[in-house]
C-alpha cells in the first residue's frame, strides 16, 4: 500500500474485500449469552419510551441509545441475535465512512487500509456483537469528524447542521463524548489562532455549529445531575493514565490474550508511525517531530480526549472502562492506518498487512467462541432440578439481569437479588455503595429462607468479588447453610474463563 500510489494492486484489493467480508460476518456472529449490561439495556430499552428516562436515572446513562433499541426491539424482537443486530447494523455503516476519512487523509490506499483495519479490529468486532451504544458511539464520531472536515473547507448550512445533530446524538449516547467534544473544541481553536482570517471564520463557524450541538443535553440536564449525585461509577474506582493507556490498547488489540496484546501494542505503535514518521525509501523510516500535518490534529483530540476524561475521572470519582474508548478509536484508528502506509517497502508492507489481519482474525475468531458470561452454564443447572417455588438468590444484584433473562417465569421460580430482595432484571445503581454498606446479610438471610418455606430449595448464585459488598455473599452464604444444612456446589466459579462469572450452590433444606 505505497502512500504515493494512488492504486492499489489487484492482490490487496482481494485482500481488503475478504477483509471487510469477514468483518461483516464476524459482527453477526457470537456464541455468547448476554452479560449484565447488555441484558440491563434490553430490561431497560423494553419499559414504555416514556418510562426509560426514570429508568435511567437508575442507570447512569444518556438515552438515545435505549430509544433506538426500544424502536428496534419492537420490530426484530427481543432474543440475543435480534437485540445484537442493531449494533452490527451500525457497525457495518461505518465501514463507508472509514473509506471516506482514509481518503480525506491520505487518498484511495489509506482509505482501503483503514477500511480493512476497521473490518477486522477484534475491538470494533466485540462491539458489533454487543447489545451496548458503542457501535452507535464510533459511528457517529466518524460521521462527526466528516462533517468537520469538510465544513472547515466550506462550512455549508447543512454541514453545519450536521455537525451540531451529530454532536448531539453523540451527547445522548454517551458522556464520555463530553470529554471529546471538549477536546475538538480547544483543538478547534487553536486552529482558528494559526490560520489567515478567512480560515478562522470557517473554523468559529464549526466551532459554534458543535456548541450549538451541546444545546441537546439541555432537556436531559435535570437527570444528568440527578445522575451525577446518586449514580457514578461504584463498581471501580478512578484509574491512572498510564493504566488507562495500557488497558486500552490490550483492548483495541481483542483483550488480555497473546495475539490480542500483540495487536494492540502493533496499533499504537502505528498510531506513533502515522503521527511522527515519514518514508525516506523502502527501507527507512524518519522520525518528524513535528508531527504529519495530515492527521495532526486527530491525533491530538485522542491525546486530549484522554487527559480531560482522566482528569474528570479524578474530579468525579469515576472510573474507566476501556469500552467507553469506543469515542477516541475511530480517530485512533485512522492515525495508525496512516502509519500502516507508510512503510512503502513491499516485502515489509506486505509482513505487517498480513500479520495485522492476521491478528484481528485471530481476535474476532476470539470474540465469536468466548462466552462473556456463566449465566448459560448456571442457569441450565438451575432447570434441570429446580422445582417449582424455590427461591433463586442472586448475590449481588450485579448478576441479577443476565441470570433472570435465561430463568422464564413459566419455571414458577422465585429470583430476588441481593440486597434489596427485588426484581433480579434491573440494578438500582443510585447511592449503591450506601445501600450495600446498610444491608445486613443474617436479616437477609432469614427472609430467604422464610420465602423458601420448608419445602423448597434455596439456589445461591454468588460472587463476592464486586466492590462495595466487603464479604457479604460470603456472609449470606454462611448464614443460609447454618438455617439449611451444608449446600451442594453445582456450578464452580470460573473467573477464568468467564468475564462475568459465579458460583451455583443449593439449599436444600430440613425437609429434603
Amino acid at each position: 500500500m505505497d502512500a504515493r500510489d494512488p492504486s492499489l494492486r489487484p492482490v490487496e484489493y482481494s485482500v481488503v474485500a475478504a477483509s471487510v467480508l469477514a468483518g461483516v460476518v464476524l459482527r453477526f456472529w457470537t456464541k455468547s449469552h448476554l452479560w449484565l449490561d447488555e441484558a440491563l439495556s434490553v430490561d431497560i430499552a423494553r419499559l414504555p419510551l416514556g418510562d426509560i428516562p426514570g429508568a435511567l436515572r437508575h442507570d447512569g446513562h444518556p438515552p438515545l441509545y435505549y430509544f433506538l433499541l426500544h424502536e428496534w426491539m419492537a420490530v426484530f424482537g427481543e432474543g440475543d441475535t435480534a437485540v445484537r443486530s442493531l449494533s452490527g447494523v451500525l457497525a457495518v455503516l461505518a465501514l463507508p465512512l472509514a473509506w471516506l476519512a482514509g481518503r480525506r487523509v491520505g487518498g484511495r490506499v489509506t482509505a482501503w487500509a483503514f477500511v480493512a483495519l476497521l473490518a477486522l479490529s477484534p475491538f470494533a468486532i466485540r462491539y458489533g456483537t454487543e447489545t451496548r451504544m458503542y457501535s452507535l458511539v464510533m459511528l457517529l464520531v466518524l460521521a462527526g469528524y466528516l462533517l468537520v472536515a469538510n465544513a472547515l473547507e466550506r462550512p455549508t448550512p447543512l454541514r453545519l447542521v450536521g455537525i451540531t445533530g451529530v454532536t448531539g446524538a453523540l451527547l445522548l449516547s454517551h458522556y464520555w463524548a463530553l470529554w471529546l467534544v471538549a477536546a475538538t473544541i480547544a483543538v478547534l481553536a487553536w486552529r482558528a489562532r494559526q490560520t489567515s482570517s478567512a480560515d478562522r471564520r470557517r473554523t468559529v463557524r464549526v466551532v459554534a455549529a458543535v456548541v450549538v450541538g451541546g444545546l441537546f443535553l439541555v432537556p436531559w440536564l435535570n437527570v444528568i445531575r440527578d445522575q451525577s449525585a446518586h449514580t457514578g461509577t461504584p463498581w471501580a474506582s478512578p484509574v491512572r493514565p498510564t493504566t488507562l493507556v495500557t488497558t486500552t490498547l490490550q483492548d483495541f488489540g481483542g483483550g488480555d490474550f497473546a495475539e490480542g496484546l500483540l495487536l494492540g501494542w502493533t496499533l499504537g505503535v502505528l498510531f506513533a508511525v502515522g503521527l511522527v514518521a515519514r518514508p525516506i525509501d523502502e527501507y527507512r523510516l524518519e522520525i518528524d517531530v513535528r508531527t504529519t500535518p495530515t492527521v495532526r490534529r486527530e491525533a491530538a483530540v485522542v491525546g486530549l480526549t484522554v487527559a480531560i476524561a482522566t482528569i474528570a475521572g479524578y474530579v468525579t470519582d469515576t472510573t474507566f472502562a476501556t469500552r467507553y474508548a469506543a469515542i477516541l478509536f475511530p480517530l485512533f484508528l485512522l492515525v495508525a492506518a496512516v502509519g500502516l502506509t507508510k512503510f512503502i517497502g513491499v516485502a515489509a508492507r506486505g509482513v505487517l498487512v498480513a500479520a495485522l489481519l492476521a491478528l484481528g482474525v485471530v481476535g474476532g475468531v476470539h470474540n465469536v467462541i468466548t462466552d462473556r458470561t456463566q449465566a448459560g452454564k448456571i442457569t441450565a443447572a438451575i432447570r434441570a432440578e429446580a422445582q417449582p417455588g424455590d427461591v433463586v438468590l442472586i448475590c449481588p444484584d450485579q448478576l441479577g439481569p443476565s441470570i433472570h433473562r435465561l430463568l422464564p417465569s413459566s419455571l414458577g421460580l422465585t429470583q430476588l437479588s441481593y440486597p434489596t430482595l427485588s426484581d433480579p432484571s434491573l440494578v438500582d445503581w443510585r447511592d449503591y455503595a450506601d445501600r450495600n454498606a446498610a444491608a445486613d446479610p443474617v436479616a437477609i438471610a432469614d427472609e430467604v429462607v422464610a420465602r423458601a418455606g420448608s419445602a423448597h430449595s434455596v439456589w445461591l448464585v454468588d460472587d463476592g468479588g464486586y466492590k462495595t459488598f466487603g464479604g457479604q455473599c460470603e456472609s449470606v452464604e454462611s448464614e443460609l447453610g447454618a438455617k439449611l444444612g451444608s449446600g451442594r456446589v453445582l456450578v464452580v466459579n470460573d473467573g477464568d474463563t468467564y468475564f462475568e462469572h459465579a458460583s451455583l450452590i443449593r439449599f436444600a433444606g430440613p425437609a429434603s
